[in-house]
């Protein structure tokens, strides 16, 4: 199999060869390459000793971060590529980072420590595919399997069993019976990743097309990086709107949003609060009353602990507190909630709310996308009309109450609230002079007004 390499790859590959060297394209640019996609980065590994390699590129930018682990970042063109000696790893303490590293001549023996046989393979434009343990027929097989034992893969690196999980939810692969065991005995190993790489991982795994099924079968690693989600787990709804547990529930929203991260932890996050918010009335039907609140506590802590950015973090936490909000749709609701929410997460929420309802019983959809479909058919007449749902599309504005004689100030700002509540609710037009006839004379100051008396 021919794999068409960049040409400043081809290059460095040759200058390596040409100066008595082995050097290879590696892991995953090979294997989107052999998927047929276009791979983001291009790795190359090397019988060169890092001072060896920057022997051979005398002229260019190189920086050597890695310079212990036997990488170094050649610049060319504005790209940077990574050039790795063959190594093998030491014993690793903290089950993330190998103690020491130890130099070697020997292809095999590098493909050899790497995580998956998907992402063990190398490629050299002469000499072809190097595929030693069988990484190929994985691929078109759609397995991820460790190389090696898994057991000993995992205990090396935790981080792993996220990646295994990220690569399986990705392309839609299965994970190997005795990898997948693994990943669920050494679950544990998760405590020892940070939270940032927890979250970039979970990412991944979320946006990828295999999300939900990933959830249901390996929720083990979900409990231990994310503990809080553990009492969903088989928790029942005793509710005719839902036909699956809390957590077979959140797994089936998850796959509602598929190829969107954000909306991905979303789903995963929205009914975490379900458990401790359950109760049952005298029927036996399950209740779940101040869920979403509870939620949203839950899912500040977790996305705290991740270090989720700002912006991230405060659109999922204004979705999950609104998702079980409303439940009619009118021309007010929804000024409503684009005044709160703004256009952009106003959509965001009815794609949320159409993957909680499309995760609930069957008997009780076809009602539930009805009321959905009117709700955005409302949402996009207000957006024709260019509907006033916030202060700066009011027709009038602090100057004109100012002219009017209203002290800047609190009672300007009630003023204007007023008008704007009227307006989204309909009683009174969008339209300058109707505002305007509508206000109360202003309140007099009233020492203005003691001082007038004197007089």
């Amino acid at each position: 199999m021919s794999i068409p390499l960049p040409e400043n790859v081809t290059c460095i590959i040759e200058r390596l060869n040409a100066a008595g060297y082995e050097a290879y394209a590696v892991g995953g640019c090979v294997r989107d390459s052999l998927l047929g996609r276009t791979p983001e980065d291009w790795d190359i590994c090397t019988s060169a000793l890092p001072q060896e390699v920057m022997a051979c590129f005398p002229q260019c930018k190189i920086h050597t971060v890695g310079l212990k682990h036997g990488t170094v970042l050649l610049m060319l063109d504005g790209q940077g590529y990574e050039i790795t000696t063959y190594r093998t790893d030491g014993p690793s303490h903290d089950h993330r980072h190998p103690d020491g590293v130890h130099f070697i001549r020997s292809l095999r023996e590098d493909l050899a420590r790497r995580d998956f046989t998907i992402n063990a393979m190398a490629y050299h434009p002469a000499h072809g595919l190097a595929d030693p343990f069988g990484g190929q027929s994985d691929l078109a097989a759609g397995i991820v399997r460790c190389v090696g034992e898994p057991k000993r893969r995992f205990e090396e690196d935790g981080l792993r069993i996220l990646r295994g999980l990220r690569f399986a939810s990705r392309y839609g692969f299965q994970i190997e019976p005795q990898t997948g065991t693994a990943i669920r005995q050494q679950a544990e190993l998760l405590q020892f990743v940070s939270g940032e790489r927890i979250l970039a991982e979970l990412k991944g795994i979320l946006a990828g097309k295999g999300a939900a099924q990933l959830l249901l079968d390996y929720r083990e690693p979900f409990g231990v990086i994310m503990p809080e989600l553990i009492p969903m787990f088989d928790h029942p709804q005793h509710n005719p709107h839902h036909c699956y547990d809390v957590w077979g529930h959140t797994c089936h929203a998850v796959g509602q949003v598929a190829g969107d991260w954000l909306l991905g932890l979303t789903m995963l996050l929205h009914d975490a609060g379900k458990p401790r918010c359950f109760s049952q009335d005298e029927n036996g039907v399950g209740h779940f009353h101040g869920h979403p609140a509870e939620s949203v506590k839950i899912a500040s802590d977790i996305l705290a602990r991740f270090h989720c950015d700002n912006q991230s973090r405060d659109t999922i936490l204004t979705l999950i507190a609104w998702h079980d909000r409303v439940r009619v749709f009118t021309r007010r609701s929804v000024r409503r909630i684009l005044a709160s929410l703004g256009e952009e997460n106003t959509r965001l929420l009815f794609r949320v709310m159409y993957a909680d309802a499309m995760a609930q019983s069957p008997a009780t959809l076809p009602q539930k996308l009805e009321g959905l479909a009117e709700g955005e058919r409302i949402l996009e007449e207000l957006l024709t009309e260019d509907a006033c749902f916030t202060l700066k599309n009011l027709a009038v504005s602090g100057k004109d109450l100012l002219a009017l004689g209203y002290p800047a100030g609190p009672e300007l700002g009630a003023a204007l609230n007023t008008l704007l509540d009227a307006v989204m609710e309909e009683r009174l037009p969008n339209q300058r002079q109707a505002l305007l006839d509508a206000l109360p004379p202003p309140e007099q100051d009233t020492s203005t007004q003691n001082r007038n008396k004197r007089q």
